[in-house]
């Protein structure tokens, strides 16, 4: 079985997976990392946004074989210790989420938002397209301008 070495949350780690499993398998099932969600596994739902060397991925329909060598940043690579990112602090700030099962992913998003776009605009925030089930569009567009302001 081939072996892929990567960066994941600022750890180097080497798992021995077919090229095409999807990245999300390989986090959530080989590495223990919970926090991007399986909700469709096609890449619509995108509850699994993660980054890969800084932009946004969909881990179900990224194959592991193009993580090699590469750095993946998960949910749980975000904060700086006990310090939270600013984009999880304004999520707690605006009580965001209800059931929180798209949350991992909506932040991960955002947060590839607010660096591609510093000061983004309603239409900016309205290009996001993570699925929230509980519908909080209003108050996750409130934590990114929160969040943009810090």
């Amino acid at each position: 079985m081939p072996r892929y070495t990567m960066i994941v949350n600022g750890d180097t780690v080497t798992v021995e997976a077919p090229g095409d499993m999807p990245l999300l398998w390989v986090l959530r099932d080989l590495l223990g990392i919970t926090g991007p969600k399986y909700g469709c596994g096609v890449g619509v739902c995108r509850a699994c946004t993660s980054h890969l060397d800084g932009a946004e991925i969909q881990p179900c329909v990224t194959p592991v074989a193009e993580c090699a060598g590469r750095r993946v940043t998960t949910i749980e690579g975000l904060a700086d210790g006990e310090t939270l990112h600013p984009v999880q602090q304004a999520w707690l700030d605006e009580d965001v989420a209800q059931c929180g099962f798209c949350q991992p992913g909506q932040i991960m998003a955002a947060v590839a938002l607010l660096r591609r776009t510093p000061d983004p605009t309603d239409a900016d925030i309205d290009k996001i397209e993570n699925v929230c089930r509980c519908g909080t569009y209003f108050r996750i567009r409130e934590a990114i301008k929160r969040a943009a302001a810090r």
